[in-house]
């Protein structure tokens, strides 16, 4: 039984009135193999028919790649998000294999190649849970998903077994703390929690130190993305980070950044300024579904070196998968 079938007998779907994502299950009778890759590829249909189009286009009427195609495929490139610096490194790859492509499927073929091999090196393995607790922080400005990707993360960790704590740090926003406990009471998980507006690093430590003494696996702390008060808030998320390690030393042994691939280019924005400010261990990209814009995990795995931990691409419990990148190339062209 995977994962999501173990979850699904602990979740009800039902509507919300806290202003929670509704939770909407599918049909555990897909085949789990086929199933995820089929669903990924639906949700990249828009950036996919957008470079398989432009692809076409560019060799309407031509049989060899030319410098003004090579001109035109970086510009196909870098509007999908693909990035400018990501796009230069392809073409230079690629105006080297000019003689071999003659033909959009060919080109298409070697761009998923080029891609795999100039990503490959900067994804990790999947994070290993060595301490107890493992802590993990989650960060990202308001309306990225945040809230909705710990309690999927929580049920991921609940149904393999874990023992979850949720803590509920993002004290300023209003309703993120109940919408936490819906979550943590659909995953099977615990809370903590104060009142509105309480210190945010007094709540993680509340927390560490409760994890400690429930002898929980994990815990996932919310984080602000926005401050209502003249604080800044990279330096709100320092002094939460800086009372975790004094709790315990080596935490938070993640620090995931969450963003939301229907912003494009400006998520880079987000990853290089969260990243410089706390140093982010991964990243959590939400929303691919309906959009045009799935070039953007290329984009940040070449800029940043960081690891793409997960991608959302749908609003159902298992629609927070581990991001496997040939998969992803592969339903991406």
């Amino acid at each position: 039984m995977g994962w999501f079938s173990r979850i699904k007998e602990k979740i009800t779907p039902e509507k919300e009135t806290s202003g929670l994502p509704e939770v909407v299950t599918t049909d555990s009778s897909e085949p789990e193999s086929g199933g995820y890759f089929k669903r990924l590829k639906e949700r990249l249909s828009k950036t996919r028919q957008k470079i398989s189009d432009g692809l076409v286009n560019i060799f309407s009427g031509k049989k060899s790649i030319d410098d003004d195609m090579l001109e035109e495929l970086e510009e196909l490139l870098i509007t999908s998000d693909i990035g400018v610096q990501t796009a230069n490194d392809l073409i230079k790859s690629i105006s080297k294999k000019t003689s071999s492509i003659s033909a959009p499927d060919q080109l298409n073929e070697i761009l998923k190649q080029e891609i795999i091999a100039l990503l490959n090196n900067n994804i990790a393995e999947p994070q290993k849970i060595m301490a107890k607790p493992h802590i993990i922080m989650v960060v990202g400005v308001n309306g990225v998903g945040k809230t909705t990707t710990i309690g999927k993360l929580a049920a991921r960790y609940a149904a393999a077994g874990k023992k979850v704590l949720i803590v509920a740090a993002d004290t300023f926003r209003a309703a993120a703390v109940e919408q936490l406990a819906i979550w943590a009471q659909r995953a099977g998980a615990e809370i903590v929690k104060q009142m509105h507006n309480a210190d945010p690093a007094a709540v993680a430590y509340d927390g560490i130190e409760a994890a400690l003494a429930r002898n929980n696996d994990v815990v996932i702390i919310d984080t602000a993305g926005r401050l209502h008060t003249k604080i800044n808030l990279m330096e709100e998320l320092k002094k939460i980070k800086r009372t975790v390690s004094k709790k315990m030393p080596d935490a938070p042994h993640e620090i995931l950044l969450v963003l939301d691939a229907t912003t494009g280019q400006n998520a880079l924005s987000q990853a290089k300024l969260f990243n410089e400010a706390i140093g982010v261990t991964g990243i959590v990209l939400t929303k691919l579904d309906g959009t045009a814009k799935g070039g953007i995990v290329i984009s940040i795995c070449n800029a940043f070196k960081l690891p793409i931990r997960y991608i959302g691409i749908g609003e159902s419990i298992d629609d927070l998968q581990d991001f496997d990148l040939k998969n992803f190339v592969n339903a991406l062209f």
